[in-house]
């Protein structure tokens, strides 16, 4: 039970990065509009985006963007980030049952 639980913790923080990551990369075309990814960097692109679509589609369905001004913040994404947090605080306190 608590490899399993390990597992999850270190899957949870793997994802955590991967949606930190997704952060950056939309900020990239952002800064340099004519920014383009091609090779490796394409691939690790569609991957990151295709790990964290999922979720954040279904979450933007029920929390739509908040609008500021010309902006508009994307809550779903923030949602996502403290469940994917808080699921890992939950594994944790599992660990210390075990």
């Amino acid at each position: 039970m608590a490899l399993l639980l390990i597992i999850l913790f270190y899957a949870l923080q793997v994802y955590s990065w991967i949606l930190m990551a997704r952060v950056i990369m939309s900020w990239v075309p952002m800064f340099v509009p004519q920014f383009t990814p091609r090779g490796v960097l394409l691939v690790v692109f569609e991957a990151v985006y295709t790990v964290t679509d999922p979720p954040l589609k279904v979450l933007q369905k029920f929390i739509p963007p908040v609008r500021i001004g010309n902006i508009a913040l994307d809550v779903a994404f923030l949602v996502l980030f403290v469940l994917v947090m808080v699921a890992m605080q939950g594994v944790v306190m599992l660990l210390r049952l075990v």
